[in-house]
C-alpha cells in the first residue's frame, strides 16, 4: 500500500525487451514486457532491498534488481502493465514511492498501486502562484469521481477541485501548489501527456455495496 506522497524523482534510464523462454511456434509472435533499469535520488535506496515494492507513477512494481552504492535498481514490468499504463517503456522522470510502513503517516489517502487507467492531460497553466491541471479521464471512471474526493494522478495524491463530464470521458480539475509541481515529475506534463490514473479505493468498495445482489443466506439456528 502507498498515500500517494511523492518520497522521490527518479528517472527511467534505459529499458530493454524480456527475453522470451518460450521456445518452438508461437514464440515469435508473442508478448513480452520491459525490464528498466531507473535511476534514484541519492541515499534513495539505502533501505530498500531486492524484493521491496517501489510505486512508479503510482504503479507498484517489485525491485528485482539493486544497486544501492550507485543509485540504481531494476524493475520487470509486464507487458500486460505497460498495456495498462502510461510512461513506464520510455527513459524520463518518473514518481517514486516506497511501499507503506503500518507506523507512516497517512499523508494523502489510501493508494493501492493499482492504476485503473489512462487519463490525459487537457491543460496544465500556471495561474496566479498555482497550476490549473485538467485531466480528461476514461469514462468508465467518472462515477467514482466527485467534487473534493481523491484521486491519483502519477502515484501524486490529489484533491478534485471541480468534474465535467463530457461525451468521451469525464474532465476533472485539479489545483496544484507550487511545492508539488517542484518536487515531483508532474512538472514535466502538458496538453496531451498521457496520465496513470488511480481512484479512491473506498468509493470502489461503496460501488460495489450499492451493486451487489441482495444476500439470500440464513443464518442457522
Amino acid at each position: 500500500m502507498f498515500t500517494g506522497i511523492i518520497t522521490g524523482v527518479g528517472r527511467i534510464a534505459a529499458v530493454h525487451d524480456l527475453e522470451s523462454s518460450l521456445t518452438g511456434a508461437g514464440a515469435a509472435s508473442a508478448r513480452y514486457g520491459k525490464r528498466v533499469s531507473l535511476e534514484a535520488p541519492a541515499g534513495y535506496l539505502d533501505d530498500v532491498g531486492i524484493g521491496d515494492s517501489i510505486a512508479l507513477n503510482g504503479a507498484c512494481m517489485t525491485v528485482t534488481a539493486l544497486d544501492a552504492a550507485h543509485n540504481s535498481f531494476t524493475v520487470d514490468i509486464s507487458a500486460e502493465s505497460l498495456d495498462k499504463t502510461a510512461g513506464l517503456a520510455e527513459p524520463g522522470p518518473v514518481n517514486l514511492e516506497k511501499a507503506l510502513h503500518a507506523h507512516d503517516r497517512l499523508g494523502g489517502h489510501i493508494v493501492a498501486g493499482h492504476v485503473d487507467g489512462v487519463g490525459s492531460v487537457t491543460r496544465f497553466v500556471q495561474t496566479g502562484e498555482s497550476w490549473d491541471l485538467r485531466i480528461l479521464a476514461p469514462r468508465a471512471l467518472g462515477k467514482y469521481l466527485a467534487y473534493k474526493g481523491s484521486i491519483t494522478v502519477n502515484g501524486v495524491s490529489l484533491t478534485v477541485n471541480s468534474i465535467t463530464d463530457v461525451p468521451d470521458g469525464t474532465e476533472v480539475s485539479i489545483n496544484l501548489i507550487p511545492h508539488t509541481v517542484q518536487n515531483t515529475a508532474l512538472r514535466a506534463l502538458k496538453a496531451g501527456s498521457r496520465v496513470n490514473l488511480e481512484i479512491d479505493l473506498i468509493a470502489r468498495y461503496v460501488e460495489r455495496m450499492l451493486t451487489a445482489p441482495p444476500s439470500h443466506h440464513k443464518a442457522s439456528a
